[in-house]
C-alpha cells in the first residue's frame, strides 16, 4: 500500500485487499487505477471495479481493506471518505505520503458517518502473525 501510494503521488492511490468472506482476512491485495487522477480525490476505475467484485463473487471474497492515500494532509478520513463509505464491513485504510521520509499509514471503520480508528500491527506475513515465533516452521 505504501509503496502504490509513493507510487501515484502527487495523485491519490487507492486498491482493495480482498479476503475470505466471513474471516477477516486480508489475502489478495489488488491496485486500482485513480480514474479521478486526482492528487485530493480517488475514484476506482468503474471497470477495474466491475471485474474485481465479480472475481470476490466467484472466489466467495470480499473486501476486507479499502485503502487509498492523502498526498498533503495527514492519514484520517476526509468528510468526502466517510460520506463515500459503503463497505460496513471493510477496513478503510489511509496512508499519507505528505512526508516522503515518514510512512503515515492509519486503518479505521466506517459506519453511519462514525469514524473509529483501530490498531495497525504490521506483520511479516499474516500466515503466522497470530501464532509465537515458535509456531513458524523452520526453513532447513
Amino acid at each position: 500500500m505504501v509503496a502504490h501510494a509513493r507510487r501515484d503521488h502527487p495523485d491519490e492511490a487507492c486498491g482493495v485487499i480482498a479476503g475470505p468472506d466471513g474471516t477477516d482476512r486480508p489475502e489478495r491485495f489488488v491496485p486500482m487505477t485513480n480514474a479521478a487522477r486526482s492528487p485530493t480525490f480517488y475514484e476506482f476505475d468503474s471497470t477495474e471495479q466491475f471485474k474485481l467484485y465479480r472475481e470476490m463473487d466467484r472466489n466467495d471474497e470480499v473486501p476486507v481493506v479499502i485503502y487509498h492515500s492523502h498526498t498533503a494532509t495527514e492519514a484520517y478520513p476526509s468528510r468526502t471518505d466517510i460520506a463515500l463509505a459503503s463497505e460496513p464491513g471493510a477496513h478503510y485504510v489511509l496512508v499519507s505520503t505528505r512526508h516522503s521520509e515518514e510512512i503515515e499509514l492509519r486503518s479505521y471503520r466506517i459506519m453511519d458517518g462514525q469514524v473509529t480508528e483501530e490498531p495497525v500491527e504490521v506483520v511479516e506475513s499474516y500466515l503466522f502473525s497470530h501464532t509465537g515465533a515458535d509456531d513458524i516452521p523452520d526453513r532447513g
